[in-house]
């Protein structure tokens, strides 16, 4: 909480100055005049220490996440329906919150309320950690006054998405650290394994077979241009990061992850979960449906499937059905066509979106525990083939060595 000085005079006429902690100016003069002292001046006070610290801390400060989302959703579940005024729970949990960076924020939200806007605006002014599937929930909330309610949502749907990331980082783990095992040794078979071959087959002088040879001429060119080769890979990865940072390359990006064998069905279903459950969600607190579809476009975290989203959205703007929408964009499958045709017969889509949500997410379940198993055949092949051309290149010339001797 900031810091204020303020000069004032008792009911004597003394002068009077201190420092108190408050959370704005308008809040230090009203706990003045409670006490008795006429304010006269007041200002933020600052200390250079605090202040270095706290920019040194907040640059230190890891960025907030989901993690930090749903205890902030839970929390603030806690606080509104307990009746704790708005800017006194979010000042609470921005003085108690151990993520500096967050505590920021927060902070910033109190000030956006003091000010006099509304909560949803004012965590709107933070949209790299709010999202818009966020900000239009605590609007609803905010307008039908089930704040409270709209929390609870927003932390299950957040615990459930936190659930599904993690179950798909664990998958991809094992294959990744496998291939990066594969990388680490061919690059120290070129460097150190082969050179003191190369120099037991130099003496044979003979024609060495096929395999011999691409080994040799591999190891010969890592040697000499692994600082090219080692430059070229750090520039690849920075290259390609900074493009996946751009829209047309995180789209490119996105729809590319879709098409991945064995992974990107994993992920197309995963990301189909989750429109669905977003979907449901804004529905059900009352977001109209071009609106929800418009958020919701913005909270599959894919620009490839939030495209097709927004055709859906825009088809409706021009009067179409939402399933015939959905069904010319390509990109639902049978499921999800079905259950929104029934859910417009009906008026029931939010409850029949979630049943297309938790149908993917047990899909997802069991997709990611046959992950392993999917993927260690393409695994098992780029390991016999590098053992392959390793044991072909090394140990002919060793079986044909009284060969090789005859020909010197």
């Amino acid at each position: 909480m900031p810091q204020f000085h303020y000069k004032g005079r008792a009911n004597r006429g003394d002068a009077i100055e201190g420092i108190i902690d408050a959370p704005s100016a308008d809040a230090v003069a009203q706990q003045l005049f409670n006490t008795g002292i006429t304010p006269i001046e007041i200002e933020e006070h600052h200390e250079k220490h605090d202040d270095v610290l706290e920019e040194i801390q907040a640059y230190l400060a890891k960025k907030p996440g989901l993690p930090e989302l749903i205890l902030f959703s839970r929390q603030m579940y806690t606080l509104t329906k307990a009746g704790v005024p708005l800017s006194r729970a979010v000042a609470g949990l921005a003085e108690s919150n151990d993520n500096q960076f967050m505590s920021n924020i927060l902070r910033d939200v109190v000030s956006a309320l003091e000010s006099g806007r509304t909560l949803s605006s004012s965590l709107n002014q933070h949209s790299e950690l709010f999202s818009h599937l966020f900000v239009s929930m605590v609007q609803v909330g905010e307008n039908t006054g089930r704040l409270d309610e709209t929390f609870l949502q927003l932390s299950k749907y957040l615990e459930l998405e936190k659930d599904t990331r993690d179950r798909i980082k664990s998958a991809l783990r094992y294959p990744m650290f496998v291939m990066a095992a594969i990388t680490a040794a061919m690059f120290i078979i070129n460097i150190v394994v082969i050179p003191e071959f190369a120099k037991v087959f130099k003496s044979f002088n003979a024609e060495l077979p096929w395999a011999t040879k691409l080994l040799l001429a591999t190891s010969d060119f890592t040697l000499t241009a692994w600082p090219f080769l080692l430059a070229g890979f750090f520039a690849a990865v920075f290259g390609l990061r900074n493009y996946i940072k751009t829209d047309n390359g995180r789209y490119q990006w996105d729809r590319l992850k879709l098409k991945i064998p064995a992974t990107g069905v994993v992920i197309k279903k995963a990301t189909l979960g989750r429109f669905a459950r977003s979907f449901a969600i804004a529905i059900q607190s009352g977001v109209p449906m071009v609106q929800a579809l418009t958020v919701v476009a913005h909270a599959v975290d894919n620009d490839y499937v939030a495209e097709h989203i927004q055709q859906i959205r825009n088809g409706i703007e021009r009067g179409e059905t939402l399933t015939r929408t959905a069904s010319a964009t390509g990109m639902f499958t049978p499921l999800v066509l079905q259950m929104l045709a029934v859910g417009e017969e009906t008026g029931a889509i939010d409850d029949l979106m979630n049943e297309v949500a938790d149908f993917y997410e047990r899909e997802v379940e069991i997709d990611l525990k046959n992950l392993s198993s999917a993927i260690e055949p393409f695994l098992l092949i780029a390991i016999g083939a590098m053992v392959l051309v390793l044991a072909l290149g090394v140990f002919l010339p060793m079986w044909d060595l009284s060969a090789a001797a005859s020909g010197r």
